[in-house]
Parts: structure tokens; C-alpha cells; sequence
């Protein structure tokens, strides 16, 4: 579970950097000398191989998530990435049909036993989620 999430953080803070703009194209010549705060465009074999073993995220938006007893107790709404790259928390959405009436919370990641490819919040229910404060989104 932790290898995934760290594959997760590893390609978001790839992502991150390809954000970042300034990049040589992979058909740079040998000539081409290295320059300070350039990238080669792409991923090298070892991160390819790590990416391959982690989750999609578009997979996993929209997941059911159960507690440890198998009781469904809402659904992934959406992930958020920290500054750093790296995963920092589910935003759920609990109660309500077809997202209507439903109620978002914010969860660690840390707090999930896995997010994938089935997404377990041990110890929670229904009624305590809907008792946390409601998620919303920074406008900006």
C-alpha cells in the first residue's frame, strides 16, 4: 500500500516538475550541454517500472469507500496534492444520491488502511463522517 502511495507522490512530483516549463526535448543531441534548471522530458526505466505499479487516479475517483466491517460509507470525490507532490488527502463525499445532498469531508490519507483498489476507512461510519466538518474548496 505505501510502495503505491509513493509511486502516486513519486509521478506527481514528476508532474510537478513538468509543470514547471524549461524543458529540453527527449531529441536533444549529445551535444546539447545540461543547463541549469532544464529537465529532459520524459521518465527513466526505474520510474517507468514504479509508475507502472501504482494506481491511476482517474481509477480511483469515484470509488466506493467501506469501513473494515464491508459497510459502504461514501464515495471518492476527488484527490488532493499537496505542494510537494505527494498525496495528502481524499475528499469523500458521504450521504446523498448521484451526488446530490451529499456531504464532502476531507480525510488524510494517512487515516485509510488502502485507497486502492478498494479505498478502506477503518473505524468509520456513516454518522460519524457526516458529523465532520464539511469540505470546501479554496477559490482561486
Amino acid at each position: 500500500m505505501k510502495t503505491k502511495l509513493l509511486a502516486v507522490a513519486r509521478l506527481s512530483t514528476l508532474l510537478l516538475a513538468l509543470s514547471a516549463g524549461g524543458f529540453v526535448a527527449n531529441g536533444a543531441t549529445a551535444q546539447d550541454a545540461p543547463i541549469a534548471g532544464k529537465v529532459t522530458l520524459g521518465v527513466t526505466v526505474t520510474e517507468a517500472r514504479l509508475v507502472a505499479t501504482g494506481w491511476r487516479a482517474s481509477k480511483m475517483i469515484h470509488t466506493d469507500v467501506y469501513n473494515e466491517k464491508n459497510e459502504k460509507i461514501g464515495r471518492v470525490d476527488d484527490l488532493i496534492v499537496a505542494p510537494d507532490g505527494s498525496l495528502s488527502a481524499a475528499i469523500i463525499d458521504v450521504g446523498g444520491f448521484l451526488g446530490v445532498a451529499a456531504h464532502p469531508v476531507a480525510i488524510p490519507i494517512q487515516q485509510f488502511k488502502q485507497i486502492a483498489p478498494k479505498a478502506i476507512l477503518a473505524g468509520a461510519n456513516k454518522d460519524a463522517l457526516k458529523k465532520l466538518p464539511e469540505f470546501e474548496y479554496v477559490k482561486g
